[in-house]
């Protein structure tokens, strides 16, 4: 019962945050802070050892992002956290090119993305891989795509994320059991070339 609370809570507080309300602002963070550490560490946990980004500063980082979403409707906590998720792995991959490119020799030369995750194995190679793959996707089928960003990256469960898209939890399995395999296609054969 209380999780169901905090969850009415926190959705409340981002309607009245919507509506211009900067002080549900203030009374957000505290309850969405240990989800967020949660999503961060989760990211993080996937990240190689000695990463120079700190758990920490991930999440500092996508709240500050976050509060600067000016056109987004929050829908409810589920969408808060799909939105984190993103912006996360935004941040990350970011990162990884900004390690990539300083690795390369900073402004010495400039190249696509498909090359440096090429020439930069182990650093970040594999999240820039999986955007890519997502990216891809994404042309494919956008919906697909979000499934498997609200899942792998944004941790929401099926019914959460069918909350999120407006469609069938078994839409959402059906999604996640297609993506998951062409994703594993496409990062098999870019692992292999």
């Amino acid at each position: 019962m209380r999780r169901t609370t905090k969850q009415h809570e926190i959705t409340q507080l981002l309607a009245e945050w919507r509506d211009g309300n900067q002080s549900a602002l203030d009374e957000l963070y505290p309850l969405v802070y240990d989800e967020l550490h949660r999503l961060a560490r989760r990211y993080m946990s996937r990240e190689r050892g000695g990463h120079t980004l700190q758990t920490t500063a991930l999440i500092n980082e996508a709240y500050v992002r976050l509060v600067d979403q000016k056109n987004v409707v929050w829908a409810n906590r589920a969408h808060f956290f799909a939105i984190s998720a993103q912006i996360m792995r935004r941040i990350l991959i970011d990162h990884a090119r900004r390690h990539a490119y300083a690795k390369r020799g900073g402004g010495a030369q400039q190249v696509t993305l498909d090359e440096a995750a090429s020439i930069t194995p182990g650093i970040g190679s594999d999240l820039l891989r999986l955007d890519e793959a997502l990216k891809s996707l994404a042309e494919m089928d956008p919906r697909r795509s979000q499934v498997v960003e609200l899942r792998y990256f944004g941790g929401l469960n099926n019914e959460e994320i069918a909350g999120v898209l407006h469609v069938s939890e078994n839409t959402v399995t059906r999604d996640w059991n297609m993506a998951r395999a062409w994703l594993y296609q496409q990062l098999t054969e870019s692992a292999g070339n």
